[in-house]
């Protein structure tokens, strides 16, 4: 990983370059990716070919998930597991599906203890639907960044 504002290399995983004190991931003057001076406006990188907008982490032909698109999805289909299941929290999202469907069935048998299950499992949706609108839930499943 390459400062954009400097060139130098940094650590991965730092948030800040040593060399000039520049947010990581901030800056268009270098390629984060070998180093190399780009011209204002370039979208891919003369020296090494990648695509020069896509954000430090993010490695070639993976896709940024949306945020506004999950956050909805948490909002709405939450009890469901359905933003999970889109951010890459398969497991998480099993879980929220099963315990749905559980409430479902134990309630349809006429035992409404099953609202017990079922009604957490609604907030649990909802809440994290507002976190990732909020930006406290900012990566997927793969730990790229979600966009904006």
């Amino acid at each position: 990983m390459y400062c954009r504002y400097c060139g130098k290399e940094m650590v991965e995983g730092a948030a800040v370059c040593v060399q000039c004190g520049a947010p990581a991931g901030a800056g268009t003057a270098y390629c984060p990716f070998c180093g190399q001076a780009t011209a204002p406006g370039a979208v891919i990188c003369v020296k090494c070919g990648r695509q020069l907008n896509v954000p430090v982490g993010v490695a070639p032909g993976q896709a940024q998930k949306s945020k506004l698109t999950a956050g909805l999805l948490g909002i709405f289909l939450g009890q469901l597991g359905v933003h999970n299941f889109y951010l890459g929290y398969t497991g998480k999202a099993i879980a929220q599906l099963v315990l749905q469907l559980v409430g479902l069935v134990i309630s349809l048998c006429g035992f409404g203890i099953g609202l017990i299950i079922q009604i957490p499992v609604c907030i649990w949706g909802l809440i994290e639907g507002i976190l990732i609108l909020t930006g406290t839930i900012n990566k997927d499943g793969k730990g790229i960044p979600l966009s904006d």
